[in-house]
């Protein structure tokens, strides 16, 4: 028997009957020999600078408050994870958002605590996987049960992986077993949970074992370039569009009418901001206001802790048709279920879109969808409803419904330019 082990004595029914154990006087030098493997193979030499006290919770300066709220959340999140290491935490968001920190704070602290750690991205996991079969000091098998059995289980950028059938069967045997014995486990992803593996999804998506967070916030090293909206949201370009600065034009000579239908607009606008409910149709020439409420709305739910999703239809039909390329990241029914789900969408634009078959039939398929299933919804058109009607009959049958539908319409002129002044003279003639 070598020097440093011993049998333990217990009876033979035992489970650990017969088998080597460490001495206790080796035991400490042996766990620290564990962990410096355990610490160079997971590269968290490169990432020792990620730590809790480096992390800013709030973000970089610039960044919304929505964006910064989901950032603390992440970070209370993951602090108290690393205190008791129960459970699984699972963190979603763009890339550069801070998923990998905080996943490696937790590391680097449970193994300032002695706590067995493995820390890799997927893809590293698998090729340790695969250069196991020729490794000459651990077989697959050795390797493989070292990562299901680890103490603290780290797996950073699932959904960067290749997925061949090997992989994804790999990986599922690995969650499913921590799933299993409940062994704690810690996973980022920029996926949205619906386009991961259906078994794993499954795992991932218990609410007694997963705390799941997801970062709004944008990439760090550009907030600018981003306000951790949906892709698809225009938010980031209209945030100077709020109620406060919307003009009721009571100092300009219009009919007393026409400023009223503004004013009506307006106030309907306010009251939907405050409890979205139904579908809202605001109606008017191009420049009148329209869109200027509807982003006036998205702002202030914005502010509100509940950003909607705003898109300008002719950009979504784009962004449609665009997943359809070879080279798309992006699959066609996971944006169209994500556009035709949200619990706030604000469309504006419509009658501007390209009218082909195609486009009609999406967005009649979106209008239906969001009809049955009574979500609230903002849509603005420069056409009337009966001129809607005669080009598309299916959607203004919807938006005719009172049960469900509110339409206003803005009769004022719009705000600037020259059509404004050839209006404004077309009523000086009358």
């Amino acid at each position: 028997m070598g020097v440093g082990f011993l049998r333990t004595d217990v009876s033979i029914d035992h489970p650990d009957f017969g088998k080597l154990q460490v001495c206790v006087c080796r035991r400490a030098e042996v766990q620290k020999q564990a962990n410096d493997r355990l610490y160079a193979l997971s590269n968290l030499k490169e990432l020792k600078h990620l730590t809790f006290d480096a992390f800013k919770p709030r973000g970089v300066i610039g960044i919304g408050q929505y964006q910064a709220d989901s950032l603390e959340q992440a970070y209370n999140s993951a602090r108290q994870f690393a205190n008791h290491h129960k459970g699984w935490l699972l963190l979603q968001g763009k890339y550069g958002c801070g998923k990998t920190h905080l996943a490696a704070a937790i590391a680097n602290e449970a193994i300032e605590m002695g706590v067995l750690t493995l820390f890799l991205t997927v893809p590293d996991l698998l090729d340790t996987l695969r250069f196991a079969y020729n490794d000459q000091e651990f077989t697959f098998e050795e390797r493989f049960e070292e990562i299901r059995h680890i103490p603290l289980l780290i797996l950073d950028d699932f959904g960067t992986q290749n997925a061949t059938p090997w992989a994804q069967e790999k990986l599922f045997q690995i969650i499913n077993f921590r799933y299993i014995n409940h062994l704690p486990l810690v996973v980022t992803t920029n996926l949205s949970i619906d386009d991961i593996e259906p078994r794993i999804r499954s795992r991932l998506e218990d609410p007694e074992l997963v705390t799941r967070v997801k970062i709004h916030a944008p990439d760090f090293r550009n907030p600018s370039d981003d306000t951790g909206h949906h892709e698809l949201s225009a938010l980031k370009h209209i945030s100077h569009l709020t109620f406060g600065k919307f003009d009721l034009r009571k100092n300009e000579d219009i009919p007393l009418n026409e400023q009223k239908s503004l004013e009506k607009a307006f106030h309907t606008s306010q009251n939907y901001a405050e409890n979205p409910h139904g579908w809202l149709v605001l109606t008017g020439i191009y420049g009148t206001g329209k869109t200027h409420l509807a982003a006036a709305i998205a702002n202030y739910r914005a502010g509100l802790g509940h950003p909607p999703l705003f898109i300008m239809i002719p950009d979504f039909l784009d962004h449609l048709r665009s997943t359809f390329a070879p080279d798309s990241n992006v699959r066609y029914d996971r944006l169209f279920d994500e556009v035709r789900t949200t619990p706030l969408l604000i469309l504006d634009d419509l009658g501007t879109q390209s009218s082909t078959p195609w486009s009609r039939e999406k967005l009649y398929q979106l209008f239906n969808h969001r009809y049955m299933a009574e979500l609230p919804t903002v849509i603005t058109m420069a056409d009337s409803i009966e001129e809607l009607y005669s080009k598309e009959p299916r959607l203004a049958t919807r938006m005719l419904d009172t049960r469900l539908c509110t339409i206003h319409a803005i009769t004022a002129p719009p705000y600037r330019g020259k059509f404004a002044q050839t209006d404004k003279s077309r009523r000086s003639r009358k």
